[in-house]
């Protein structure tokens, strides 16, 4: 599904940029350009990032 629409960006790809170790809308907006144009997707953006951050482990609860 697209989420930023500005950037072509998908739920995918902020999900696949939040394992990859991005933890806020900041960081995956450095990553992908998500909600850096109209901001009508920030909202959406972080929901999606907030629900992976729950079910993504973080490095030092593996280990």
């Amino acid at each position: 599904m697209f989420v930023c629409l500005c950037h072509g960006i998908t739920d995918k790809q902020i999900k696949e940029a939040v394992q990859q170790g991005c933890e806020n809308l900041a960081d995956v907006r450095k990553k992908n350009g998500v909600a850096s144009e109209c901001g009508k997707c920030a909202r959406m953006a972080k929901t999606i990032i907030d629900k992976e951050l729950s079910i993504t482990p973080k490095y030092y609860e593996v280990a």
